[in-house]
């Protein structure tokens, strides 16, 4: 397991506008696959799939802006969209126009708008395939947790300075599978990204998010539905969040996606069982045996 520090160590960073972006690049001839994490975490959440993955694709990781070892500027507007665009211009400084998706999460929002961008003929790049973990493909199967909910509401600056650790375990915990519970380690290192130059303070702003979804949902829906790029959905169904509810919503909306269930899996699976999310991944990209 790559430590936060060995990871941060191996990394590079992209300018966006006045912002550092952090960010991984493998910097091989293979195809490339660009790796979107998920809210409140940061790209180290792929460490567990990193090596595997390497082997097969050149990988491309970042940590989203207010996210990680990224900047995370209090006075920002953040949005998936804007994510979306900074994605875009990593990729064309890396001179990257073709490439698959694996996302989790909020970036399984982030995956959505960078599809329809390549559906509509927004923009100029190709993408292979897209695999999600859970997240909130549809805004409707989304099950927010109630510290979620505080952080939306007008409370939610202070909710954030209140947060502390213990809360934030209990929440994370929470989310996990029964059987797979993170560690203490894995919790230490999840808290010390997002403690990282004050990252809880912007956490009123990136959890607007929800409400975005809402907006974009038709928009992303479609594309989802219209696309003839493979789908793929890698779910643990004991996530309370965006768990079993979710397949089957996904099963019901976009029946030509591949789904795969991990039924005693909560909502982080590439670290709470990341051999089964490599098999998955593989088998539906064609890699696997």
């Amino acid at each position: 397991m790559l430590t936060i520090n060995e990871w941060r160590d191996a990394g590079s960073h992209h300018e966006y506008g006045d912002h550092r972006i952090f960010y991984r690049d493998t910097r091989t001839d293979q195809p490339v696959l660009v790796l979107i994490h998920g809210f409140p975490t940061a790209s180290w959440d792929w460490h567990m799939l990193w090596q595997n993955l390497e082997t097969e694709y050149r990988l491309v990781a970042m940590d989203l802006l207010g996210f990680g070892f990224s900047d995370k500027p209090a006075g920002y507007a953040y949005s998936l969209v804007d994510q979306a665009t900074m994605i875009q211009s990593l990729l064309t400084r890396l001179d990257i126009r073709k490439y698959a998706i694996l996302a989790h999460d909020y970036g399984d929002s982030v995956a959505q708008e960078l599809l329809a961008r390549a559906h509509f003929r927004e923009s100029g790049e190709t993408i292979d395939a897209v695999t999600f973990l859970n997240g909130g493909l549809f805004p409707e199967t989304h099950r927010p947790r109630l510290i979620q909910k505080l952080l939306m509401s007008p409370l939610g600056p202070l909710i954030a300075r209140l947060t502390s650790r213990s809360t934030f375990d209990k929440t994370m915990t929470g989310i996990f599978g029964p059987e797979t519970a993170p560690s203490k380690g894995l919790l230490d290192a999840f808290w010390e990204m997002i403690e990282r130059d004050q990252g809880r303070r912007v956490f009123p702003k990136l959890i607007r998010y929800m409400a975005e979804r809402r907006v974009m949902r038709n928009r992303w829906v479609e594309a989802m539905q219209k696309t003839s790029i493979p789908l793929q959905l890698i779910c643990g169904e004991t996530d309370p969040v965006s768990g079993a509810h979710l397949a089957d919503r996904a099963q019901e909306l976009i029946p030509k996606m591949r789904i795969d269930r991990l039924p005693t899996i909560g909502h982080y699976p590439q670290v709470e069982d990341a051999a089964a999310v490599l098999r998955l991944f593989q088998a539906f990209s064609g890699h696997g045996v």
